[in-house]
C-alpha cells in the first residue's frame, strides 16, 4: 500500500475513475496493529482495487471532513465519492471481505 503524504494527493487519489481504499490508522493504535496482521491477505484478494494508507494524526481535517471517527477505517472512494466506509476495529479478516466485495 503506498502512504498518502499531502492532500493534493488524497484529493487526487479520491478523484480518479479507480476504485480506491484508503485504510485510515495511526502509529498508536493497538486494532491498526491487528489490522495489519492480516491487511495483505486482503489486499491481495482485492487487487482490482488501488490501496493507499493515510495517517489520521497527520490530517486531521480529512479525517474530519471524511468522518474518521474511528480507527482503523477502510474508506472507498471512486470518482470523488466516498462509496463505502467500514469502521473496522474489531471487524474478522471475514468481515472486512465481505465489505469490500460489494466494490
Amino acid at each position: 500500500m503506498q502512504q498518502i503524504k499531502s492532500v493534493d494527493e488524497f484529493k487526487s487519489i479520491t478523484g480518479g475513475s479507480q476504485t480506491a481504499v484508503i485504510k485510515f490508522y495511526t502509529t498508536w493504535c493497538p486494532d491498526c496493529t491487528r489490522l495489519d496482521q492480516y491487511i495483505d491477505e486482503i489486499v491481495e484478494q482485492h487487487q482490482d482495487k488501488n490501496w493507499y494508507t493515510m495517517d489520521r494524526d497527520e490530517f486531521p481535517e480529512i479525517g474530519e471532513s471524511e468522518a474518521v471517527l474511528g480507527i482503523p477505517s477502510l474508506l472507498v472512494y471512486k470518482e470523488g465519492l466516498k462509496i463505502g466506509h467500514l469502521r473496522a476495529d474489531r471487524k474478522s479478516q471475514e468481515e472486512i471481505e465481505e465489505f469490500l466485495q460489494r466494490y
